[in-house]
């Protein structure tokens, strides 16, 4: 029984810290999907109701993180970003908020 805790705590503390070496880089960053919109100034979309689309062009990294893993588990609720979200892997997430932190704020 206390190797079988042993090796469930290893694994944990294993996890955690593969997680923890995800690092963004914005030139990998595939932010095609989110240029269409985020990157149209005062851009309103219409699905599935008249939204003002934010500019997140310069918004710290770890809030556009926050953001993308928030839809991805349906904490937020906006249909569209919640596709968008569900299709990106973690690097993916930390991809493009590293390129969009690093965007002149507008």
């Amino acid at each position: 029984m206390k190797k079988f805790i042993a090796l469930l705590v290893l694994a944990c503390v294993a996890n955690v810290s593969a997680a923890a070496d995800i690092v963004g880089n914005a030139k990998a960053a595939k932010v095609e999907q989110c240029i269409g919109c985020h990157g149209i100034p005062g851009y309103k979309a219409t699905f599935p109701e008249v939204y003002s689309v934010p500019m997140i062009g310069g918004q710290s990294a770890k809030y556009i993180e926050n953001a993308l893993n928030a839809y991805k588990k349906g904490e937020r609720k906006h249909p569209s970003m919640r596709g968008i979200a569900g299709s990106m892997s973690d690097q993916d997430i930390a991809d493009a908020a590293a390129y969009y932190s690093q965007q002149v704020k507008k």
